[in-house]
């Protein structure tokens, strides 16, 4: 028989919390399952992993989250991630999102309430921060909203805009990449209800709409995009937890089919995943399920490049789990587990 195993992925987890930094794993494309390769713990917790393009191939981004914030870059060319270069301060704490958008990598800084701005070279090495964004505002929970936290920042599909996601103020930022000077510049902003604590956001792969996931109630804020003017407007809101479910749950992470039908939605404290069904306008959603996580604390979802399978990295039960799909309904149902202590993110090259 031939070597099934194709695909790599890379997995992102908490050194402070006993995890091994930037786990290496190939990807067997019949099963799905992950088989540990190598992995770097030089920096310490890398939470959160972008690919990006560079002259020798794809570079692994990942952030510091750490009180003095910053990012790095790693060869994966090898059975292990290995350092590109020094790791390079943000000039914010805590960075939890980053993203790589017209040869810059871009920063959520969650503790500082700011996004940074890096220009990367050919190489795929990150230079010096160009720019920083403060961000302002508060929200009503006394607990997460004092000020401003910045969860997420990312490019929308047509490549014309940046958003950001703001858990403190309840609101998305609208920036356009001013490349030549390697800052943002702000362009809009959308307000959502107070209280929610958006965390991340994906689009509908018509790039017509975005779902806005809060972490503060278990919602999801549907927004319509238009790219041409770069104006995000909410239309709608839906729960991701079934009527009378008991207990706080913490949303993570939301991820869209490729088919733009239905989306995911993993679930902190409820450790579920929720399957919600798209309609064709892409404005209705509707709660259709809840599945068991695999493990404790789902802090990431992603789908594999196939569209058939999703992976949750669970991070206090310590495992990334994946599930294959059902392509008629869009339920998932666990097919394997890796070891992955104080798992946090997982990509795929």
């Amino acid at each position: 028989m031939g070597e099934s195993r194709a695909g790599r992925a890379f997995i992102g987890s908490f050194t402070s919390a006993g995890g091994r930094g930037i786990i290496a794993a190939a990807v067997d494309t019949e099963s799905g399952a992950l088989t540990e390769t190598g992995s770097s713990d030089t920096l310490a917790d890398p939470s959160y992993l972008a690919l990006g393009p560079a002259a020798g191939g794809p570079v692994l981004y990942a952030v510091s989250e750490t009180a003095e914030g910053a990012v790095a870059a790693f060869d994966v060319r090898g059975a292990a991630p290995g350092p590109l270069g020094e790791r390079v301060p943000v000039r914010g704490a805590g960075p939890t999102h980053l993203a790589v958008a017209d040869g810059h990598l871009l920063t959520a800084n969650y503790g500082s309430g700011s996004v940074s701005v890096l220009p990367v070279d050919d190489d795929g090495r990150p230079g010096a921060v160009s720019g920083v964004r403060r961000l302002e505002g508060s929200g009503p929970d006394p607990d997460r909203q004092r000020g401003p936290h910045a969860h997420q920042i990312v490019p929308d599909p047509s490549g014309r805009w940046v958003l950001g996601v703001d858990l403190g103020s309840d609101s998305v930022c609208v920036y356009a990449l001013d490349r030549a000077a390697g800052e943002l510049v702000a362009h809009g902003e959308t307000a959502l209800r107070p209280g929610n604590g958006p965390r991340h956001l994906a689009f509908h792969p018509a790039g017509t709409h975005a779902y806005v996931l809060n972490e503060l109630v278990p919602t999801v804020t549907v927004c319509r995009w238009d790219a041409e003017a770069g104006v995000l407007e909410a239309v709608g809101e839906v729960s991701v937890l079934p009527a009378g479910t008991e207990g706080r749950s913490y949303p993570s992470e939301i991820v869209v089919a490729p088919g733009g039908d239905r989306l995911w939605v993993a679930n902190r404290g409820h450790d579920s995943i929720s399957v919600l069904d798209l309609a064709p306008d892409g404005e209705g959603v509707r709660l259709v399920t809840t599945v068991p996580c695999g493990g404790h604390w789902p802090r990431d979802l992603a789908l594999d490049p196939t569209g058939r399978r999703l992976y949750a990295a669970n991070e206090r039960s310590g495992d990334v789990t994946w599930f294959d799909i059902d392509p008629e309904t869009g339920v998932p149902r666990r097919a394997g587990s890796l070891n992955a202590p104080a798992a946090s993110c997982i990509v795929f090259a």
